[in-house]
């Protein structure tokens, strides 16, 4: 359990704040720093394009997993302090960007490390906590910054707090990542792509598309709504912990359902999460959203890696590979249609039922399959 739980830890430094602590922080830069919604769509971005660049490094090398493990959460920490220390756009992008690549080092090397040592165990516990620890994260930043508005303070001061427990958590679970010859995953090994193939990558991608756009923006969508800090701050903190109940849940009960329809069920329900701030107009509609989409979006990618591993036997590093690459893509294009559709008014509706739309479609193309 000891790895599990380190694993966990270093999944909420990568996931919480090297790639989402910009969800929660966006309200507090647009209200001290004056950023609009298109400039934040930008960034975060930036962000994913790190990831994917991150991801199909890590997926193109192989290195000792540990050191790479305590380089990414090195890089992650002082990405995220350097946040804090500047105004400047360009230098924000970067950062954005060299904060993606580290955080896609962290969490496939990670993942690697800590499941070469827990599935022996044979028990279903280790892996459920292990993968909680990217709803865990996204938590812990979301309360961070919900008490950082409470106490006024500014988005600058929470960039510092937020880099300081990075590098805190970093240290505490630094031993345990000892140099190792973790595998990564392998390049040179050829798919033989087939439509079962093809569709887990669109499947994938879809599920990038969609889900991103609550998960960058729904703090922003709740203060239109409801203009208290004390209120709105808690949408991102329930986003989080759906995850990782949703996560432990699933491996509990994981044999009863198969993986092809646990992913088809978790697309359609964050579907209708993603529309629910539409139909629902109002903090009813926002807590929907974040109970649907955050109770799936850690599902869907557990589910998606053991379909892969079915579909392509062998084959399934290549195949995980490249779903992660449409993923990746997914998630830089998903923003982008926020700052296209969302326009001066900041409206998301078009861009929500978008992402609804493709989420059902890239679903209907996984039916078929065995479950």
């Amino acid at each position: 359990m000891r790895v599990a739980l380190a694993g966990l830890a270093a999944l909420a430094v990568a996931m919480g704040i090297g790639r989402f602590a910009f969800t929660p922080l966006l309200p507090m830069m647009q209200q001290d720093l004056g950023l609009t919604v298109a400039a934040g769509g930008w960034l975060a971005s930036a962000n994913y394009a790190g990831y994917l660049a991150g991801a199909l490094w890590a997926g193109a090398m192989r290195v000792d997993a540990a050191r790479a493990i305590r380089a990414g959460l090195a890089a992650i920490g002082l990405a995220t302090l350097a946040m804090g220390l500047t105004t400047e756009f360009a230098l924000w992008a970067a950062l954005r960007f060299a904060a993606g690549v580290a955080s896609a080092w962290v969490l496939i090397h990670a993942s690697s490390w800590c499941m070469e040592r827990i599935a022996p165990l044979g028990r279903a516990l280790p892996v459920g906590v292990l993968f909680a620890g990217v709803g865990s994260g996204v938590a812990l930043a979301g309360v961070v910054c919900v008490l950082l508005m409470a106490m006024h303070s500014s988005s600058t001061s929470a960039w510092l707090v937020l880099g300081a427990m990075a590098a805190a958590i970093t240290a505490a679970i630094w031993p345990v990542f000892r140099s190792s010859n973790g595998k990564t995953i392998a390049a040179g090994e050829r798919l033989r792509w087939t439509w079962a193939e093809a569709r887990l990558v669109l499947a994938y991608g879809g599920y990038g598309f969609g889900y991103i756009i609550p998960a960058t923006f729904l703090p922003i969508m709740a203060r239109e709504v409801v203009a208290d800090p004390a209120v709105f701050g808690w949408a991102w903190p329930v986003f989080g912990a759906s995850a990782a109940v949703s996560t432990l849940a699933v491996s509990l009960l994981s044999g009863r359902y198969g993986s092809r329809a646990a992913w088809i069920g978790s697309q359609l329900a964050m579907a209708a999460g993603v529309a629910a701030p539409v139909f629902r107009p109002g903090i009813g509609g926002i807590v929907l959203s974040a109970l649907f989409v955050g109770g799936t979006f850690v599902v869907i990618t557990m589910v998606g890696v053991q379909e892969a591993r079915k579909v392509a036997g062998a084959h399934a590093p290549r195949l995980i590979a490249a779903m992660t690459a449409a993923f990746a893509a997914g998630q830089i294009v998903g923003p982008l249609s926020v700052s296209l559709l969302a326009g001066a008014g900041g409206n998301f509706s078009a861009a929500l039922l978008t992402a609804c739309f493709v989420l059902i479609a890239s679903a209907g193309a996984l039916r078929g399959g065995k479950a």
